[in-house]
């Protein structure tokens, strides 16, 4: 017995729908990761911004410039974010576009191409946004590795 056509049809669009429910998976994954940076550079701010009364005033320059790249990290991260979801956003969109396409039997090929460049440029963007962030991290930082030994 022959499928009817409208199940043959929703095949097809689920078929289309498949890759960029993958790419959807790895974004929301580079999300869980950018989040979890985030919620740690607030986490140290807090901590540093907590010991300011118990500081000297070498102490407190210090901290200030901890703060200070902190802040940097922090904005990095945030715009991270905003590219990433952004990007997912764009993917659930490619899907739609590939349900309506399919459905209504109209080319929209186009515009699913052109919303899927577009969240590769905010992958890419918030791909870079949270390398600055670890460059900021890495080179702002300092292990005291005698001090341990003292």
């Amino acid at each position: 017995m022959p499928a009817p056509e409208s199940v043959l049809l929703i095949q097809q669009a689920i078929q289309l729908s498949v890759a960029p429910v993958f790419l959807l998976t790895g974004i929301a994954s580079l999300l869980g990761v950018m989040a979890n940076r985030l919620a740690r550079i607030i986490d140290r701010a807090r901590e540093v911004g907590n010991r300011k009364g118990s500081m000297d005033a070498a102490a407190r320059g210090q901290a200030r410039k901890e703060l200070t790249s902190l802040e940097r990290r922090r904005h990095r991260a945030s715009w991270a974010i905003n590219f990433c979801t952004g990007a997912a956003l764009l993917v659930c969109m490619v899907i739609v576009t590939l349900f309506i396409e399919e459905f209504m039997g109209t080319d929209l090929k186009w515009l699913a191409g052109a919303q899927f460049s577009a969240a590769m440029l905010s992958v890419i963007a918030g791909l870079s946004c949270f390398l600055a962030e670890v460059y900021i991290a890495t080179h702002t930082s300092f292990i005291d590795v005698p001090a341990f030994d003292a």
